[in-house]
């Protein structure tokens, strides 16, 4: 087979709702030509792209991946994602990389939530959109009704581009821009049929949509088509091809994987209609912070994006994309990131886990490397001048645990196995809280967390449990008392004397403000940062439930020394006396750290945020439209980092998916005295334990 170029390639995107039948589609891709057999069933964890022991054991996607094959010459890529949001990382890691979405949608449950997503972020990302409206075996499936909520939720750029018929007892499908109606054998292969008046008549109203929505793109078209005149096959297909690629046309196809219906007239449409790499001629890379964009140039220097990282125990598997020129074997490119130098020895096309070697891959291809150390997930690999392609923007996680080894002796395999895992999965935060003394992990959910607490035990034998993180509370004072510390100590030999009198206020400075207004030295100077170090030393832990106090102000006034047994270790034992006894005089009060809320929302669905925010003491500090988002508004508001820690679970109940948050830590604010008494009860409970 000669070499593959640029112009053969087509990179497409499956997204849609959690159960859509994204993979069932890819699989019944290869079926249909021919690259398998059978096709295999989610439910028996069989299929080409559920291929993870996660994903059959859950019998649903949790990660990418790339199903590549060779249709009529051409090679298409598809990457099949996950439809739940838990996964959402992997989601915008297959848009980075695609040059077109198809966004697969229930002919049953009709639009959904998981398909409103997937339009938001394919358009956002600024590829080419089509529908494939499945399952039309259902008895319940309503293509018409289906096809109507898509035009009225996403404009009227949506077109139907073939129309399913039950006619003669058999479904039939009538292309609008071939004009001919075709049937499918058990293999997904077409047979034309006579295209008769009965058809037509069914199809007349969809055709005058057809040609009304491809007659934008030409005025020789437009011409003809108020005219009344025919638009024939050829420039049907030709203009299709065009309003697709600039995306005047949002083309539906329809069908039914079970029975083949209609796959094999998306893989055709994919081959001769979808865009190339090269239809945007630029793409965005990053200058001094700023995005620029960069012409495509399939004959010019190598460059490669990587969008994936797969990390498991046996080593690292690189997943890129060829941006610019050809990538060759033993070809030797920089890191963009690093400066470091990373040879191409063995590169492979691959399809699902399959992994094919290949001597090269042209500008626009998808394909895999081993043995890249130093290479990660966002990183571009360039031949000649070094850029840097604009990278994947994973969303904040904010669903945080606490990992706690579940034997002792696997404390230190956790920090292993979770490096290994955040290489693959860039969108999770893992921290090593010096104050809580907890590693914790942050993911898009519970479910995120679980599948990785999963890999951690089934890839590297490393079981972990999680538990609630604890809040970093802070203690203050409120009133100014005057303290006293004696240290004395005489029991043979030199003994220790150290005595202080120190007045504590609430000081502006967020740590220790300490001054000395003693007089007529009855502390010598040399002793002042003996009963600083003290007071600072006492201060990680407060008189209320042990948690650090902050903003405290400490005027050493008086005291007195002794010439032989005074030393530094007895004043600052003093000072923690003086601490000790003057600090619960002084009104304490417990601190919480509260954050800066945006919670993006549809319109509807405001009041139920802003009564739920209520309940969590959070307070709302105005509305503005999401400007990134129509139809949504971002509600500003304050609320203490307490009760946001199951924010993303409720959140997602609320909105049934839609909603999406910003949090940041802004401050410290004094605990209400009702949950303050319980955080101390609390407190003293794990003492005692």
């Amino acid at each position: 087979m000669a070499a593959l170029t640029t112009k053969e390639i087509r990179n497409v995107v499956l997204l849609g709702h959690s159960g859509s039948g994204k993979t069932s589609l890819c699989e019944a891709m290869l079926f249909s030509v021919g690259d398998i057999d059978r096709m295999g069933k989610v439910s028996d964890g069989n299929t080409v792209s559920d291929y993870d022991p996660e994903e059959i054991a859950r019998g649903s996607s949790v990660s990418l991946s790339n199903i590549g094959f060779m249709y009529h010459d051409h090679k298409i890529n598809i990457l099949d994602t996950p439809g739940s949001p838990d996964f959402i990382g992997e989601t915008m890691e297959g848009i980075r990389a695609a040059d077109a979405a198809v966004i697969v949608v229930d002919g049953k449950a009709g639009v959904e939530v998981g398909t409103e997503l997937a339009w938001e972020r394919a358009t956002k990302a600024g590829l080419p959109v089509a529908f494939f409206i499945n399952k039309l075996d259902d008895p319940e499936a309503d293509y018409e009704r289906v096809y109507n909520e898509l035009r009225e939720k996403f404009g009227r750029k949506v077109c139907l581009t073939s129309v399913p018929a039950m006619y003669k007892d058999r479904m039939t499908y009538v292309s609008l821009a071939e004009r001919m109606a075709f049937v499918f054998d058990e293999k997904g292969r077409r047979s034309d049929i006579e295209m008769d008046s009965d058809l037509y008549g069914i199809v007349e109203s969809y055709l005058d949509e057809f040609n009304e929505a491809i007659a934008t793109t030409s005025d020789e078209l437009m011409a003809k088509f108020f005219d009344g005149e025919v638009i024939t096959s050829a420039e049907a297909i030709e203009a299709l091809h065009q309003a697709i690629i600039v995306g005047d046309v949002v083309p539906v196809y329809c069908g039914s994987v079970p029975n083949m219906w209609g796959v094999r007239t998306l893989v055709t449409a994919i081959k001769g209609s979808f865009p190339r790499i090269t239809a945007k001629k630029n793409e965005k890379i990053t200058v001094d912070e700023f995005i620029a964009e960069k012409p495509i140039e399939p004959d010019g220097d190598c460059s490669i994006f990587v969008f994936k990282t797969i990390a498991d125990q046996y080593g690292k598997i690189t997943m890129f994309k060829v941006m610019n020129g050809t990538l060759k074997k033993d070809m030797v490119l920089t890191n963009a990131r690093t400066g470091a130098q990373e040879k191409a020895g063995h590169i492979y096309s691959i399809r699902g886990k399959k992994q094919s070697e290949v001597d090269a891959l042209c500008c626009g291809d998808i394909g895999v490397m081993t043995k890249l150390n130093d290479t990660a997930t966002n990183d571009t690999l360039c031949q000649g001048k070094v850029i840097s392609y604009v990278g994947v923007k994973f969303p904040e996680a904010h669903m945080k645990k606490a990992v706690v080894a579940a034997a002792k002796g696997d404390e230190d395999k956790i920090s292993t196995a979770i490096a290994r895992i955040l290489e693959e999965d860039p969108s999770l935060v893992y921290e090593n809280n010096a104050e809580t003394k907890q590693l914790t992990l942050s993911g898009m959910s519970d479910i995120h967390l679980e599948v990785v607490k999963s890999k951690m035990k089934n890839r590297y034998g490393t079981k972990v449990e999680f538990a609630t993180p604890k809040i970093p509370y802070r203690e203050t004072i409120r009133k100014t008392v005057q303290a006293e510390g004696k240290h004395k100590k005489q029991s043979g030999g030199s003994g220790q004397y150290g005595h202080v009198r120190i007045t504590f206020t609430r000081g502006d400075e967020e740590g220790l403000t300490f001054t000395q207004s003693v007089v007529g030295g009855a502390v010598p100077k040399g002793f002042y940062p003996a009963v600083e170090k003290g007071l600072l030393e006492a201060m990680q832990k407060g008189v209320l439930a042990g948690y650090p106090v902050v903003n405290l102000k400490a005027d050493l006034y008086d005291g007195s020394y002794h010439d032989v047994d005074s030393n530094e270790i007895s004043f600052k034992l003093a000072a923690k006396l003086a601490y000790k006894n003057g600090l619960p005089q002084a009104s304490p009060v417990l601190l919480e750290p509260v954050g800066e809320l945006k919670v993006s929302v549809p319109e509807n669905m405001v009041g139920d945020v802003m009564g739920d925010l209520n309940k969590r003491r959070g307070r709302v500090m105005g509305m503005n439209p999401d400007a990134d988002r129509k139809g949504y508004t971002i509600v500003e508001a304050e609320a203490p980092y307490a009760e946001m820690m199951e924010y993303t679970i409720i959140l997602r109940a609320m909105t049934q998916g839609r909603g999406s948050y910003t949090y940041k830590f802004i401050r410290y604010e004094e605990v209400p005295q009702s949950e303050a008494q319980k955080i101390i009860a609390n407190a003293k409970v794990e003492d005692d334990d």
